[in-house]
């Protein structure tokens, strides 16, 4: 373990999304896949955007996706997401992403940063406007 892992802590919030990276996510040799990670976290970025949105929403742009650390198959992956920004139509979202790891000697290590645009669509699909904050 370098040092970096040993100063991860989780964030002082709820997580968006929390779930365990198993087998069925990894290569042939144990690697847990970069798009089952990019894919959760897309539903976790989803979750306050459309929430924020009050309906559909879909994603328009990944703007940034860094792998810190990669996940190991029993991780429990945490998912934190937080809108950073609201335009017109679009919502834009930092996600960071922690692991848990070996329950034996516990460690949380930072493993992925994302920050992804969705935008608000109406039932057509077709772009709309997000509505005002409560």
């Amino acid at each position: 373990m370098d040092s970096q892992e040993a100063l991860d802590v989780l964030p002082q919030r709820q997580p968006t999304l929390r779930v365990v990276a198993m087998p069925s996510d990894a290569n042939y040799v144990g690697d847990i896949f970069g798009g089952w990670l990019m894919g959760q976290v897309d539903i976790a970025g989803s979750i306050p955007a459309l929430h924020r949105a009050k309906g559909r929403v879909a994603t328009v742009a990944v703007n940034s996706f860094v792998f810190k650390q990669p996940v190991l198959v029993g991780d429990v992956v945490s998912l934190y997401a937080e809108i950073v920004k609201v335009g017109r139509t679009s919502i834009t979202v930092d996600v960071a992403v922690y692991s848990q790891r070996d329950p034996a000697k516990p460690t949380c290590v930072k493993v992925t940063e994302a920050t992804l645009t969705y935008v608000a669509v109406s039932d057509d699909r077709k772009p709309r406007v997000v509505p005002p904050a409560d």
